[in-house]
């Protein structure tokens, strides 16, 4: 994958299924439905979450990219 992704579902909808997100992860199936819902992630999950994305292969996910996304969130539910 040539650019990291720009949210948080959209990362997630570079899996086949959220199912295949949420096993990847390490994950219920639930709590990646409401992460890609909330277009948020625990950071609790963020170092599962990185390791999950650099097998994909997809560029870019780390904990910079995850606490900006995580901070733009947070900003969002405030306002």
């Amino acid at each position: 994958m040539s650019t990291s992704p720009t949210s948080i579902s959209g990362l997630i909808d570079l899996w086949d299924t959220i199912g295949d997100f949420a096993s990847d992860v390490g994950v219920e199936y639930e709590a990646a439905r409401q992460m890609r819902l909330r277009d948020s992630i625990s950071p609790r999950h963020w170092d599962r979450v990185i390791a999950a994305a650099t097998r994909k292969k997809i560029k870019g996910v780390d904990w910079k990219w995850l606490s900006a996304r995580h901070a733009s969130s947070r900003k969002a539910v405030s306002a």
